[in-house]
């Protein structure tokens, strides 16, 4: 008669098991097979943009997001990859200048685009002057979000200036002004983790040229 040590068996070995009982039931031929129905990669796809004022050419697998194209490829790195969902803002970028988060957006719909980055805002010797507000009224701690919150505080103030309304513009037939809720509503979808909101919209305003 068994004992009940013989009748035991550990998680382990009951997982050993089952896979080698898997193995016996495919067979090496049908796994085989299996992996020669699986769809190839396609092949790359040749894009042209435009990048900080110079023409760029690229040979790219059609999934990579335009920040990968800036970061991996062109060795852009100021662009920050931060929740890669769209949700944190480290990754805006202008096209035609307008902002965008580049993590959302695959490369090759940007044939013939004009992209800027926070390389092509300004240099550390000639600052931008939304670079250099944020310099003056400490508008960053870690610096991780920096680059993201300066594309779009850039783009933010051209938004007010053309009229475009935002959800605090209480109509839309009136000309939004620069308000702290206004940069602070526009703003929104860049994420600050050390806090820096209140420095951020003393910078705007003070590049708007008023106080807000």
């Amino acid at each position: 008669m068994s004992s009940l040590s013989d009748l035991e068996l550990s998680r382990r070995g009951l997982l050993a098991a089952g896979a080698a009982s898997a193995v016996v039931a495919v067979g090496p031929e049908a796994a085989a097979q299996e992996s020669d129905t699986m769809t190839p990669g396609l092949p790359p796809m040749p894009v042209s943009f435009e990048v900080n004022g110079k023409v760029r050419q690229l040979s790219l697998d059609t999934r990579t997001t335009l920040l990968d194209a800036l970061r991996e490829h062109l060795h852009l790195t100021g662009t920050k990859k931060g929740c890669d969902h769209g949700q944190c803002g480290a990754c805006t970028v202008l096209v035609d200048g307008v902002r965008i988060n580049s993590c959302l957006s695959l490369a090759v719909m940007h044939e013939g685009d004009r992209i800027t980055t926070i390389e092509g805002l300004g240099t550390p010797d000639r600052l931008h002057p939304m670079q250099a507000a944020f310099v003056k009224h400490d508008g960053y701690q870690c610096g991780y979000c920096t680059p993201g919150q300066i594309c779009s505080a850039v783009a933010v103030l051209d938004e007010i200036k053309r009229g475009v309304p935002s959800h605090v513009s209480a109509r839309l037939t009136d000309r939004p002004r620069v308000t702290n809720a206004e940069m602070r509503e526009r703003m929104s979808g860049n994420i600050c983790r050390c806090g820096a909101y209140s420095n951020i919209a003393e910078a705007m305003a003070e590049v708007a040229g008023g106080k807000a």
